[in-house]
């Protein structure tokens, strides 16, 4: 007999998926029937998805440049993959960001006037987690709503082609704890060491925009500092409402420390040089209506999502708000509504 196996996790743009149960079973042997063996499969989950998200008025992320309107519209076009297997899971989000004319794309000698292009991001992100359970065979850390503790590990990498040019990457490694919620949801809470790296030409020896005196940064590398990020994820389907109206409620959020300038010891240009703040990025709501299952039933469960979410940043890529010069109008803080759709196959 194999255990029933339940595992889910939220990803950015994904409709997640609720607790999946897999098991099977063998009938005793008779005298007269021989035994067959058959291999469980690998991967118990593997979930594919395709999402298409358009994003209302989002801040114009620290673009800085006097003159340049400091809301934009964005496009997302990502692909997510989910898997489960015996000792624990796989999560992967790719995705290409396309913004209106208010964020322009690098070079545009007239920001602001809407005769630039706009800008284009592409991004990675990653998370794998090895259940306690799992690896050493137990229920012990199965106490109340708790249903795992997990070893997690993860990274990114992001890349813009703004003003700022700026390509972000970081790695993550911590604990998961997993928690059961009603109507079959979960509530993930991951406590972590990040580490992070930066590269824009604008730090750079001879870029315009170096400080008097400060020679820049070699090839506008930033290593920051260690520090902690939280992140946590829910998921919950709304099962008081009528089964004619499959709707689920989820979210999640990312709070990182602060991570110093990322300026090595003896480079920082001047005292009072804004270092990075503690940095939030949360989708607190997202209502996601399964509609294929309200149109052809339960077989077709989530092949076909539409949804819409409540974004809030604060203090973007660490920039502190109030006094980063790259945060012209506040652009590093704001909040937007988004809505898509998501297509399993």
């Amino acid at each position: 007999m194999m255990k029933g196996y339940s595992k889910a996790i939220a990803m950015t743009s994904i409709a997640t998926l609720g607790a999946i149960n897999i098991a099977c079973a063998a009938d005793l042997p008779t005298k007269t029937a021989p035994v067959k063996f058959v291999d469980a499969p690998f991967f118990l989950i593997n979930d594919n998805r395709l999402t298409y998200a358009y994003d209302f008025d989002t801040p114009s992320t620290g673009f800085g440049r006097p003159g340049t309107n400091t809301k934009t519209n964005r496009q997302v076009i990502a692909f997510t993959h989910f898997d489960a297997w015996a000792y624990g899971t796989n999560a992967l989000d790719v995705g290409y960001v396309k913004f209106d004319q208010n964020h322009p794309a690098n070079p545009c000698l007239a920001p602001g006037t809407g005769t630039c292009d706009g800008a284009t991001e592409s991004y990675a992100f990653i998370r794998s987690t090895l259940g306690f359970n799992e690896i050493f065979n137990t229920k012990a850390f199965s106490v109340g709503p708790l249903r795992n503790v997990s070893f997690e590990v993860g990274g990114g990498y992001a890349a813009v082609n703004d003003f700022l040019q700026l390509q972000t990457q970081h790695a993550v490694a911590g604990l998961q704890f997993a928690f059961n919620l009603p109507y079959k949801g979960f509530f993930n809470i991951a406590p972590m060491v990040h580490l992070s790296w930066y590269e824009s030409p604008l730090v750079a020896p001879g870029s315009p925009f170096v400080p008097p005196g400060f020679p820049g940064v070699p090839y506008g590398h930033l290593d920051f500092n260690p520090t902690w990020t939280i992140e946590a994820n829910y998921y919950m389907n709304l099962g008081f409402l009528p089964e004619s109206i499959p709707l689920a409620i989820s979210g999640r959020g990312y709070v990182i420390g602060p991570k110093g300038t990322g300026y090595a010891a003896g480079l920082l240009p001047a005292a009072g040089f804004p270092t990075t703040k503690t940095e939030i990025i949360a989708e607190p709501v997202r209502l996601t209506l399964d509609v294929s299952k309200m149109a052809w039933g339960d077989k077709y469960s989530h092949f076909v999502d539409v949804w819409v979410a409540y974004k809030y940043r604060k203090n973007i890529t660490g920039a502190d708000n109030s006094l980063d010069p790259l945060c012209v109008g506040g652009t590093c803080t704001g909040s937007s509504v988004y809505t898509g759709t998501t297509v399993k196959f």
